[in-house]
């Protein structure tokens, strides 16, 4: 078993404001280095909390841009910190649902799930009038994070699960998309240990990435009553604009099973079942098997 994960402890005085935005528990706080941080609190019985950590690092292996996620524990209680990425008061950041709202006539930006209005096509019309000329390196960016969520069945890509960062430098203004954060709805960490275990048991994995309840953030078209699984998502991304896709896919060379393997046992044996670490790496197997595919 390699190196566990070190736990970062938030002592009782660091906490400073509740963050509402979202469903989990969460707060802000600095530390004793002076970095911000967001704890969030799991949804009881779910792993949220290591399939964060577990995201975040399969991110940095592919040299993905991600937030930076820590084990942590306050008062008791395990839970996952991220690092802000806005703590320079010169930087601004704005959702995808402000920035849809602004551009795209009759967005509901207060719509945050089953929003049909929330496509692809709507994200890349938003980065145009953003970016410019510059627009198809944004959207590389973004094809970037689409493929992260098909890997690890990330199915909580909604619009206020992407943004874009708004800074000075010297005397001009710059737009760029902020790294990949808030992955906890991934690698089946939902799931009891008797579903886990019946999964792996029937060879369900590839039934689990690719059922209903795997629905993604993100539609393909607005007149949609479902938006496709993350992994579905790519698959027809692929072929509509394969100029983006196949560069974000090349990215998936530099994972290998022991890779994987490293990261995921790499959670502290206290903090992760067996079954649940053998299920998050049987999905990302399937899934990675399912992606390079698209590459043949």
């Amino acid at each position: 078993m390699p190196d566990s994960y070190r736990v970062k402890t938030v002592a009782p005085e660091w906490p400073r404001e509740r963050e509402d935005m979202g469903s989990k528990r969460k707060f802000w706080y600095t530390d004793n280095e002076g970095r911000d941080w967001l704890f969030k609190i799991p949804t009881s019985r779910t792993g949220e909390h290591w399939a964060e950590k577990i995201a975040a690092e399969i991110a940095a292996t592919l040299r993905i841009a991600h937030a930076r996620v820590e084990l942590a524990q306050f008062d008791g209680q395990c839970g996952s910190t991220t690092e802000s990425f806005t703590c320079n008061r010169r930087i601004s950041m704005y959702h995808g649902n402000q920035l849809l709202a602004e551009i795209v006539n009759g967005y509901d930006p207060e719509k945050t799930f089953q929003n049909s209005s929330h496509t692809l096509e709507n994200i890349w019309l938003t980065l145009d009038v953003i970016f410019c000329e510059e627009s198809n390196q944004a959207k590389g960016i973004v094809a970037e994070y689409v493929v992260l969520d098909a890997l690890i069945g990330n199915t909580d890509r909604h619009h206020e699960n992407w943004a874009l960062l708004h800074r000075q430098v010297e005397d001009r203004w710059m737009w760029s998309v902020a790294p990949s954060y808030d992955h906890a709805s991934s690698l089946g960490r939902e799931l009891l240990d008797k579903d886990r275990n019946k999964r792996l048991a029937d060879q369900g994995i590839g039934r689990y990435s690719e059922s209903r309840k795997a629905r993604g953030g993100i539609y393909w078209s607005k007149n949609d009553r479902r938006a496709p699984g993350p992994l579905e998502l790519v698959r027809r991304s692929c072929r509509r604009y394969p100029s983006l896709f196949t560069p974000a896919l090349r990215k998936l060379e530099k994972l290998c099973d022991d890779a994987m393997t490293d990261v995921v046992n790499r959670v502290p044996e206290d903090w992760m079942a067996p079954s649940s670490r053998m299920f998050a790496l049987e999905l990302m197997r399937y899934n990675i098997s399912e992606l390079r595919k698209l590459r043949s």
